[in-house]
């Protein structure tokens, strides 16, 4: 908003069209903005849940090799 504002002075605009261009910006930016959190937030869902999830199966497969009498290994999963 800063930047148009900016922009309209040095172009010897008037306030009114200074300000119905900054809020325009305002509104396509937040529009972005809002859209590249719900990407950001859905990524970041996926792989969480996609190291838990690898992390319980390795649990259960441990577990299930220890029932079995079988060697358990000691390392964790990474991914």
């Amino acid at each position: 908003m800063g930047i148009v504002s900016l922009r309209g002075m040095l172009h010897g605009q008037l306030a009114t069209e200074v300000a119905q261009e900054a809020i325009a910006t305002l509104i396509v930016f937040s529009g972005i903005g809002a859209i590249t959190g719900a990407i950001a937030d859905y990524l970041v869902r996926d792989a969480v849940e996609t190291l838990y999830r690898n992390r319980v199966q390795w649990y259960r497969d441990e577990l299930a090799k220890r029932e079995a009498g079988l060697a358990v290994s000691t390392e964790e999963p990474t991914t």
